[in-house]
């Protein structure tokens, strides 16, 4: 009986805070359901060191990758929710495919990964030293070097 008293009270924390409890949510178990619905509600639904439009975007990509229909309207109407725009939403999707394309090219040419690694740390060191450096702005009437 507390299993079905502590079921109810879940459902109850889950329509409170999405309005209903979804079908896949009522024929999910009850030791799955908790977990999910505490990860959903602390983590997915909070507000997070990332914004949740970012997240939204993330799992958008990760649903593309999956290929999980359901994932990628969840994400694509949770990224709007949170303000995303069309564009944003297409360039998040176009990002997960060039990632699954080079993902699926360095996998099946069994590039070594040490020398990517490497050659990977060479880009980076080369990107941090071309970056283009802030402009410092002077008050008017200040001439640089002149004090």
């Amino acid at each position: 009986m507390a299993a079905l008293i502590n079921k109810n009270e879940l459902h109850r924390e889950i329509e409170r805070s999405l309005g209903l409890v979804p079908g896949w949510a009522r024929q999910m178990p009850d030791t799955a359901l908790d977990g999910f619905w505490a990860m959903l509600r602390d983590f997915a639904l909070a507000e997070t060191k990332i914004p949740n439009k970012y997240k939204e975007l993330i799992g958008l990509g990760v649903a593309g990758a999956t290929r999980c229909r359901y994932c990628a309207l969840y994400h694509t109407e949770g990224a709007r929710l949170h303000g995303a725009t069309d564009e944003e939403i297409a360039e998040a999707s176009a990002m997960a495919g060039l990632t699954m394309m080079g993902s699926t090219y360095l996998n099946a040419a069994m590039v070594d990964c040490e020398t990517f690694e490497k050659e990977l740390a060479s880009i980076v060191a080369y990107a941090k030293s071309h970056r283009p450096q802030p402009s410092i702005r002077q008050p008017a009437g200040i001439e640089r070097g002149r004090h």
